[in-house]
């Protein structure tokens, strides 16, 4: 009896102790525990640092259905109770000269209902073209298909809908899709889980990082800029090239070859019919022109909530998903304290009921906060001007792209460590051609002069913020708290009002439910921040 006394007590410790061994292992920090101490993971040298565009003729992006037919189909959130659904139709025309298509040939109709097959309500919107035009000999102009955009509107909250769009007059609709609306804005209801991509473009990184993003299953795909990297392209086509100025340093524009917009479209639709995708405009973007037009391929092609959050811009806007509110702002417009962008966002914040959406999510393309030296500062006259407003208004998290690395901040404010600022998280690792970004600003040699990181719009603003007063710190900034030089995606899973899950997967790593680069509970402490939140006079 004693041996057996004796050997049920071992049983019952080595099972604590296993247990309290998968309790540590399964251990996933919270900001609480921060601000932790800086963390790199260097460029594993076994891979390679970029890879090539896929072709136009890749089965993911060629045209696979007649030309009256929809294709490039998308989803984005109008309101709570309201879905945008665009989507194109004809052929888009390539060449010296090139006639638009008429969009009034073709109605943008979307047939949707509860049940599969069965359409109870009928949606018509607008329609549009664009066109890239070169006042420059040599190079080849561009006109798309019809571009339709329809807003369906009185939908049920946490709802399945199946529909059809096109034009029925011409026999012409596509085959049937589905989506799920989210519950209502509360505090107790949140999407299941929301992709972020960074600067995604059209590699074999992009594909791996897209198979991993689907596998995850997300309910909403938010894309903070660079979207196809179309303008790395003469307007032949040709091949992409990792860097445009360098390898056509005698072009009289930056051109882009703008069927590479529809090859993404393509590329996308198998997620983007399904779920909603929120896109905020990158450099890629700009896309200058004759008559110095830009952005025209951007705003053509995406519906976003503009007017909807009160916005006159699709530049920026807001939007709530559950219990998260969305500011996504443009930092390739006017951000001065003086604009309409930055009255825009003054307005929205002080709107914001905290008991109905207490999570507030901001994104934006280019990083406030970055320790690469690519971009490095790049936009600090922006962060000067717009940071004090929300920090005021208790910004939980911050997502960014552009620096084509992985990089997470510990809560920082004006390049201080506070416990009420933000979680800045950069996503720029999609998997685009220009490959993925290893130097750090802090490592030898690797500073870049003040003169370097121009930005595309707005001025040069740098701080000297090191510890030492000199333009870049000797080692890892105390703000940065993690950051690894791979191509990936991440998933933010609200849990409440109070935690939220961040997780960031790399590329190079088998897809697995477990598997992850980077992982951590950002948790949110109103009752101590939203309380002695800095008084600013606004």
């Amino acid at each position: 009896m004693g041996t057996l006394k004796i050997w049920l007590s071992l049983m019952v410790f080595m099972i604590c102790a296993d247990n309290a061994l998968l309790s540590a292992e399964q251990h996933i920090p919270t900001t609480l525990e921060g601000p932790f101490e800086p963390v790199t993971r260097r460029f594993d040298p076994s891979l390679r640092k970029g890879s090539d565009d896929l072709p136009m003729y890749h089965p993911k992006l060629t045209k696979k259905v007649p030309s009256i037919f929809p294709e490039q189909i998308a989803l984005a959130i109008s309101s709570p109770t309201s879905m945008w659904v665009s989507w194109v139709t004809g052929d888009a025309q390539i060449g010296p000269k090139v006639t638009p298509l008429d969009p009034s040939t073709v109605a943008s109709e979307v047939w949707f209902g509860k049940e599969s097959g069965r359409y109870t309500s009928v949606q018509r919107g607008m329609s549009t073209v664009y066109s890239q035009l070169y006042p420059f000999e040599g190079l080849l102009n561009y006109t798309s298909g019809i571009i339709h955009h329809v807003r369906i509107e009185g939908l049920e909250p946490d709802t399945r809908y199946y529909y059809k769009c096109g034009d029925s007059s011409l026999s012409a609709m596509s085959n049937e899709h589905f989506f799920r609306t989210f519950l209502l804005p509360s505090p107790n209801s949140y999407p299941h889980r929301i992709a972020v991509v960074g600067d995604l473009g059209l590699t074999s990184n992009t594909s791996t990082t897209f198979d991993h993003l689907i596998r995850n299953d997300p309910s909403m795909l938010l894309m903070v800029g660079d979207l196809t990297y179309a303008n790395q392209y003469l307007t032949t086509g040709s091949k992409g090239v990792s860097c445009f100025s360098c390898a056509f340093p005698d072009a009289p524009i930056s051109e882009t070859y703008q069927p590479r917009w529809d090859g993404w479209g393509r590329f996308m639709e198998p997620l983007t019919s399904r779920i909603p995708m929120m896109v905020i405009e990158g450099n890629h973007e700009i896309e200058p022109q004759a008559g110095g037009v830009t952005f025209e391929s951007y705003r053509a092609r995406f519906s976003v909530p503009s007017q909807e959050s009160g916005s006159q811009s699709s530049f920026y806007y807001s939007f709530n998903a559950g219990g998260i509110h969305f500011i996504m702002l443009g930092a390739y417009v006017d951000y001065n304290t003086t604009g309409a962008q930055y009255a825009w966002l003054r307005e929205d914040l002080r709107r914001l009921d905290r008991s109905v959406t207490p999570w507030l999510v901001a994104a934006w393309h280019p990083p406030w906060y970055n320790s690469y030296s690519s971009h490095y500062q790049e936009f600090d006259c922006m962060r000067q001007e717009m940071e004090a407003l929300l920090y005021q208004y208790g910004v939980d998290i911050v997502f960014a792209g552009h620096v084509h690395a992985y990089e997470r901040m510990n809560r920082i404010y004006n390049y201080s460590l506070d416990p009420c600022g933000p979680v800045y998280i950069t996503v720029g690792d999609g998997g685009n051609i220009e490959k993925v970004d290893v130097d750090h600003a802090d490592d030898p040699g690797k500073c870049p002069s003040p003169g370097d990181n121009s930005p595309e719009f707005g001025g040069v603003c740098h701080l000297n913020i090191s510890s030492k007063g000199t333009f870049c710190w000797d080692k890892q900034p105390e703000w940065s708290a993690f950051r690894e030089s791979s191509f990936g995606h991440g998933i933010l899973e609200v849990v409440n009002s109070t935690y939220a899950l961040w997780t960031w997967h790399r590329n190079q790593d088998i897809y697995q439910d477990d598997s992850h680069g980077d992982q951590i509970y950002i948790v949110r402490q109103p009752h101590i921040c939203l309380t002695n939140s800095k008084q600013l006079p606004f």
